[in-house]
């Protein structure tokens, strides 16, 4: 992992920086006023990973300098949560005395969240046996008496040992509602939990006294999904990864939502499907039925390369069009073809990675 530099005093300026970067690169288009949302100054990543340096006895965890490659010990990390912050030193003092958790042990991953749970994957470089089982569950059980609500993965090649869950359970506070998620180990979620409720929210204004149903692409594990289902009569997801079907299927039961159908599809072969070039028997063994629904507002939140031409076409025909991206420059790109029929009437940045060049930009296009 490489280094970010948190500096509270630092903290405005460089947010201001990030949003007169972002009204100059689209510039060219007519947008309304940005609405800047802010991520707390420091404690504000729900992960973090850092490698494992062995030195004689002792043991820490190290980082790289992004410019130069160096590494660098750190015994703490103001960028990661309290809770992985209150972990980090326990942690590496429990494992230097025992040999079967120490050996050849190269990474350590933290997976935490608002709610107070946290995932902690330990990774070697040899296979992991009956007594790092042994050892894994005492530490365990010995951090867990310490308040801690913790979880271990043990990792070697082609071999993956869970002690007792490969998932932590957020929740996250959107206005006056509680939204419970499963989040897995590996599995995309958004990194930043308090900016993340601040997207949710802004997606809920955004879409209130909406008709119709909603169309969502890309949905991970029914993140904004479920949020957004009180705006829509029903809403129809897809997503590609099967952990995050698996967790958006488990997310929709625990939340007693019941208007919200995810389907296990890219987002080219939807369109196919849509549009009737193809047939896919995963929607008749679902028995999902795509002209039943009245769609006239889409939401995507695709990857970093953003949609293909075909999947922006597509996406033109709907009267309503809310896109969340991480790239603006894809986003830009994306737009040059949208805007063509969308004007953009809401505008935001969410700055879910303080002190780096990364932005999250939010639209809300309409119908010309």
């Amino acid at each position: 992992m490489a280094t970010t530099t948190v500096n509270p005093a630092e903290y405005q300026p460089q947010l201001d920086e990030k949003a007169a970067r972002i009204q100059n690169i689209f510039a060219d288009f007519d947008t309304p006023e940005l609405e800047v949302f802010a991520s707390p100054a420091e404690h504000y990543r729900m992960r973090a990973e850092f490698r494992v340096w062995h030195e004689g006895e002792d043991l820490y965890y190290i980082m790289f300098n992004q410019e130069t490659r160096e590494k660098y010990r750190v015994d703490q990390f103001p960028a990661a949560s309290r809770l992985i912050n209150d972990l980090m030193p326990l942690l590496v003092d429990a494992l230097k005395p025992v040999k079967a958790l120490r050996h050849k042990l190269f990474q350590v991953d933290f997976l935490s969240t608002l709610s107070g749970e946290i995932l902690v994957s330990l990774l070697y470089h040899r296979q992991l046996d009956a007594e790092w089982e042994k050892e894994a569950k005492a530490l365990k059980q010995r951090l867990n008496d310490e308040g801690f609500n913790l979880n271990f993965i043990g990792r070697a090649r082609k071999q993956k040992i869970v002690l007792d869950q490969e998932f932590v359970i957020e929740k996250l506070q959107v206005n006056d509602r509680v939204l419970t998620y499963k989040q897995v180990e590996n599995s995309f979620t958004q990194p930043n939990g308090e900016v993340a409720q601040k997207m949710l929210e802004w997606a809920v204004d955004c879409t209130q006294e909406s008709q119709g149903d909603l169309l969502e692409l890309y949905c991970g594990n029914g993140n904004f999904s479920l949020a957004l289902a009180q705006n829509f009569e029903r809403v129809l997801a897809t997503e590609l990864a099967k952990p995050s079907v698996d967790s958006a299927q488990y997310n929709i039961a625990v939340n007693n939502i019941d208007n919200v159908q995810i389907i296990r599809m890219s987002a080219e072969d939807f369109t196919d499907a849509m549009e009737g070039r193809r047939e896919f028997r995963r929607l008749k063994d679902q028995n999902i039925d795509l002209q039943s629904y009245n769609c006239n507002t889409i939401f995507v939140d695709p990857p970093r390369a953003g949609m293909d031409e075909g999947t922006c076409r597509m996406v033109q025909g709907y009267d309503r069009i809310m896109y969340i991206s991480c790239n603006p420059d894809t986003l830009k790109d994306n737009l040059e073809i949208l805007s063509e029929t969308h004007r953009i009437t809401r505008f935001a940045l969410f700055d879910q990675f303080p002190y780096t060049h990364h932005m999250e930009a939010g639209v809300l296009l309409e119908r010309k």
